[in-house]
């Protein structure tokens, strides 16, 4: 299973569009349209699960196509590194004492 980044989505978009532009290159495990926690507003990304190929398929017709008059971003998800949000780093030590 492939995890895919959607972004330039149109705030209009929901779940169901996602859905059926993505299952028009293979098989759509789960999408996740993403909102902001404070507002509840749609923040214009997502990700979509697919099967590997159907995934590879549907990045290379789907990056730059229009929806809504947005040309949408589509590439391979990356993993999440670090913990909070703006990464940062602990650690290194030196200089305090």
């Amino acid at each position: 299973m492939s995890k895919i980044y959607v972004g330039n989505l149109p705030f209009t978009a929901d779940e169901n569009a996602v859905r059926a532009l993505f299952s028009q290159h293979g098989t759509v495990d789960s999408v996740a349209l993403i909102n902001d926690r404070d507002t509840g507003r749609p923040r214009g990304f997502g990700f979509v699960e697919m099967p590997k190929t159907d995934a590879a398929r549907a990045i290379q017709s789907l990056n730059g196509h229009q929806m809504d008059g947005r040309a949408l971003k589509v590439n391979e998800a990356q993993e999440k590194t670090g913990g909070s949000r703006g990464g940062g780093g602990g650690g290194g030590g030196g200089g305090r004492w």
